[in-house]
């Protein structure tokens, strides 16, 4: 016969309800609790009736992640990171995890976030790639479906979210090349309407005019954050008649084509061009010269917005609503 959650039960000598909160997620059961009553369902081979325990509770079971791309980014290391803590924390829940992928901004991408809401597909989702006016945010907001983010919107302030001191960061990098000496420093931007665009673009601003270096508007491009139109910026500013001395890039990936473009044009990378990226990702540390780079914790960021919505979802606290997270500068022979 299968085993039911009242045998679960009376072997850890525990209540039913204390039993099944712990298998849902629900965060009034304690981690201790949870963990032995997830290891005695693996012993005993306990596989609970989601389809019963969805439909008792009005739920789906499941919480959902659109990637937020034009083109295929599973390979982007970010990502890769970003959904391996959401699936490590979902799976850690108990909780099924959704993936699904639009152009950001588009139809097809305002179809698939209607078609998960209403039609109850998922209890919640988590948004990266936040844009400072952001429909997705009103939406859910509207529709009072739980979300959390990563990074802040003017379109709300009030959803749980996990927030990178984009702004510090990027200036934190920028002086770094500008105690090198650096006066002509080049800033290969992302999308306008993002988040970490205007942030990541502030800090580079600031820190430039803070050691009195004029803004120059030849130097800060804007890009897509792939690494194809990093290589292709790069190459365009490298071969102008004022290069730059020095290239951040918004993110690791666009650092990577500003690596390529520079060694395919025979510069001493840390010498004749400096290059640097924000991400951390792991690609970075394996260029030659390995490339500086402001690195996040992209994996446990990811896992704590899971858990900060599967919280959410079943009515728990996960504490402060709002996670501030400080990047961390790893200089490398890029930089030099």
């Amino acid at each position: 016969m299968p085993v039911t959650i009242r045998d679960l039960a009376r072997k850890l000598n525990l209540s039913i309800t204390t039993v099944s909160r712990a298998l849902d997620g629900y965060a009034d059961v304690s981690e201790e609790t949870r963990r032995r009553v997830i290891e005695a369902a693996e012993e005993m081979g306990y596989q609970p009736s989601y389809a019963a325990r969805n439909l008792r509770k009005q739920r789906s079971g499941a919480i959902g992640y659109i990637l937020p791309t034009a083109s295929p980014q599973f390979s982007d290391p970010f990502y890769t990171s970003f959904l391996t803590g959401l699936c490590d924390e979902s799976a850690a829940r108990r909780i099924d995890l959704l993936v699904a992928s639009a152009p950001p901004g588009t139809r097809q991408e305002q179809e698939q976030y209607q078609r998960w809401v209403l039609s109850g597909r998922v209890d919640g989702i988590v948004l990266n790639r936040i844009r400072r006016q952001d429909w997705r945010i009103e939406f859910l907001e509207a529709q009072k479906l739980p979300f959390t983010g990563l990074g802040a919107s003017l379109s709300s302030d009030r959803y749980p979210r996990v927030e990178v001191d984009e702004r510090g960061g990027m200036a934190c990098l920028t002086r770094h090349l500008i105690e090198k000496g650096h006066r002509r420093i080049a800033f290969i931007g992302g999308p306008a309407e993002l988040s970490l665009q205007f942030e990541r673009s502030r800090g580079y601003r600031q820190a430039l005019q803070a050691a009195g270096i004029p803004l120059d508007p030849l130097l800060e491009v804007q890009g897509d954050l792939s690494e194809q139109r990093g290589y292709e910026l790069a190459l365009r500013l490298l071969n102008s008649s004022e290069p730059p001395t020095a290239l951040i890039g918004c993110n690791d990936l666009t650092a990577l084509g500003a690596h390529r473009a520079a060694l395919e044009m025979n510069l001493n990378i840390g010498e004749e061009i400096a290059i640097a990226g924000y991400d951390g990702i792991p690609e970075t540390e394996f260029t030659v010269p390995p490339i500086t780079t402001l690195a996040q914790p992209t994996y446990e960021i990811a896992r704590r917005l899971a858990g900060m919505l599967i919280d959410r979802i079943n009515g728990g606290v996960s504490g402060d609503p709002v996670v501030r997270i400080e990047p961390r500068l790893v200089l490398r022979a890029s930089s030099d």
